[in-house]
């Protein structure tokens, strides 16, 4: 957790101003049993009430200080360790969005939300602490040793045997708690996993009538959870009644052995007093810390998550000095492209070569898990080649800043992914100052104005969240036209049209056969009458390619071209 510390070097005088009005106000607090003692040593026992008002007044003036520190410490510590917590966000969000594919494959969604939300609360929680009591706690209890010492030295020797008793008890307690905090956060990821899965899956779970099964995930997932924060707490709770019968116990002691004293003259009863003040003063600072040991276990499970976000490299960067295309535009070429994935016992795809110009349409067809995905991933740079190398407008692609290259490429993805917004919105997604024609224009060629139009508000409509509102061919057009407004260089689409009617589908490719005519078109697809008319067809299979060329060509030259032909066009189709 002390690592996560270097957050607070912004915050370094206020820190500095907190340590400061701490400090008073322990000094006040253990200036307050002695003027209590002299009142009661010199005041009472000599009946002098002027002493007594004078004393009294300036214990007063004491008390009144040490509360407004007390004030301003707080405030200023809660003002600290929430711009704290808002900092750590913004690191850790800001990491998370340079990762490339790999880092959040590795960390996995669920667990990056649980690590940018709870364990940074926690590490914000413990920090308000540590700077309102883990600060004070030390200086009250070195500070109370120091007086009861300057008071009795003798009947210190009651505190010389408590002292290590209560710090073997919390050493104990914290011992126990640590390991249970750490699995409590392992299992708020799997619950916040399994409630990830359960809301954004309902439509599936209601198809299937499965929502007695999730509600039995949720409720095991849910109850591990609670067994271990039950059983957390025992331990916890049971430290507190433990510190208050051994503070009881040694008060018992200090006005026995007091007692004797006083009996025997070596001790006045105003100093017995302030001792027992000094003695409850150093307990309720033990206390503090071990109620800090309640939150610092957790919190620090929390820090070392946190700086696991915080320390990883990702994979994929800038290189220090970026290489610009010079003259060529649209242009890309895979040379002899292998790539695995972290972990696979086998490349996902193998030498894969081949070009694709500007005019030119170039789809890539092939059975389910052949790469088709994983290929065109690799042009805007989710994931790095594991050899070979990919070109655009003959520059590597890793010798380019990622920035200037995806700004080349119009990006259609898979699962077509619409953000909370009106349309207008999540189309100037692709282009944030595009025009309104602009945005008109790009929805005319991805064929949405037909049901843009349908809608109350037009382009101002209203997208729920994840696109609820829409269906799934919608959705596929307003990615498409999100890609569209770019005007990008090189055009992406991943089974992008799969959704769509075949007269839509025509349409749209029609549409964009015009609107493209510069560009580098790359498609991947499943159905052969997508991309039956494009200049070049690449065929997959088991992440190598079986053929290339145009439809004719291919169906005279490659045998797992003629397959999935067969199996999608009747015999009078192919002819």
């Amino acid at each position: 957790m002390i690592k996560l510390f270097r957050f607070l070097k912004p915050y370094a005088t206020l820190v500095a101003a907190v340590l400061v009005l701490l400090f008073f106000q322990s000094m006040a607090e253990l200036y307050l049993p002695t003027l209590m003692s002299d009142i009661v040593n010199i005041g009472i026992v000599k009946g002098d009430t002027n002493y007594i008002m004078h004393t009294g007044g300036f214990m007063l003036l004491v008390a009144a200080g040490s509360a407004v520190c007390v004030i301003l410490a707080s405030f200023l510590s809660s003002r600290i360790a929430t711009s704290f917590g808002r900092d750590l966000r913004r690191q850790v969000f800001s990491k998370a969005e340079r990762f490339s594919l790999s880092e959040f494959d590795k960390i996995g969604t669920a667990s990056l939300i649980t690590r940018t939300t709870n364990d940074i609360m926690q590490v914000q929680q413990v920090t308000v602490m540590i700077m309102r009591m883990m600060i004070s706690a030390p200086m009250m209890c070195i500070g109370g040793i120091i007086m009861a010492v300057s008071k009795d030295a003798k009947l210190s020797l009651v505190l010389v045997v408590v002292i290590p008793v209560l710090a073997a008890i919390i050493g104990l307690v914290a011992a126990k708690g640590v390991p249970l905090f750490k699995s409590m956060q392992l299992k708020l990821d799997k619950l916040n996993l399994v409630l990830r899965e359960n809301l954004t899956g309902i439509r599936v779970i209601r198809a299937f009538n499965r929502i007695d099964h999730e509600k039995n995930r949720f409720t095991e997932a849910n109850y591990d959870l609670t067994k271990t924060a039950i059983k957390v707490n025992k331990i916890m709770a049971a430290l507190m009644p433990v510190m208050m019968v051994i503070m009881n116990l040694t008060s018992i002691a200090i006005v026995w052995f007091g007692g004797l004293r006083i009996d025997s003259g070596n001790m006045q009863v105003g100093d017995m007093m302030a001792f027992i003040q000094y003695a409850m003063q150093i307990m309720f600072s033990l206390i503090m810390v071990s109620m800090m040991f309640v939150l610092v276990p957790r919190a620090e499970a929390s820090a070392v998550r946190i700086n696991e976000v915080l320390d990883i490299v990702p994979e994929i960067n800038d290189p220090k000095d970026a290489e610009n295309a010079d003259g060529k535009r649209g242009y890309v070429e895979f040379r002899d492209v292998t790539f695995s994935y972290p972990g696979a016992e086998q490349p996902a795809i193998s030498n894969i070569s081949f070009s694709a110009k500007p005019g030119e349409v170039t789809a890539i067809i092939g059975g389910t898990g052949s790469g088709k995905s994983t290929l065109i991933s690799l042009i805007p740079r989710f994931y790095d080649v594991s050899s070979g190398s990919i070109l655009v407008d003959d520059v590597d692609v890793s010798k380019m800043s990622q920035e200037t290259l995806r700004k080349k490429i119009g990006f259609v993805p898979q699962k077509a992914v619409l953000f909370t917004g009106t349309i207008s919105d999540n189309i100037r997604y692709g282009k944030e100052d595009a025009t309104d024609e602009e945005v008109r224009h790009a929805a005319e060629v991805a064929q949405a104005t037909e049901f843009i139009s349908h809608m109350e508000h037009k382009f101002d409509s209203v997208i729920a969240q994840g696109g609820t509102n829409v269906s799934g061919g919608q959705k596929q057009r307003l990615s498409i036209a999100r890609a569209l407004v770019r005007k990008a260089e090189i055009y992406v689409f991943d089974d992008s049209f799969s959704a769509l009617d075949f007269k839509t589908d025509a349409k749209l490719r029609a549409a964009l056969k015009k609107e493209t005519e510069h560009s580098t078109i790359i498609i991947v697809a499943q159905r052969v009458s997508t991309v039956m008319n494009a200049d070049r067809i690449i065929v997959l299979d088991e992440g190598k390619i079986a053929g290339i060329g145009n439809h004719r060509e291919l169906l005279n030259t490659c045998k797992v071209y003629r397959e999935i032909v067969s199996s999608q066009l009747s015999e009078e189709e192919i002819a």
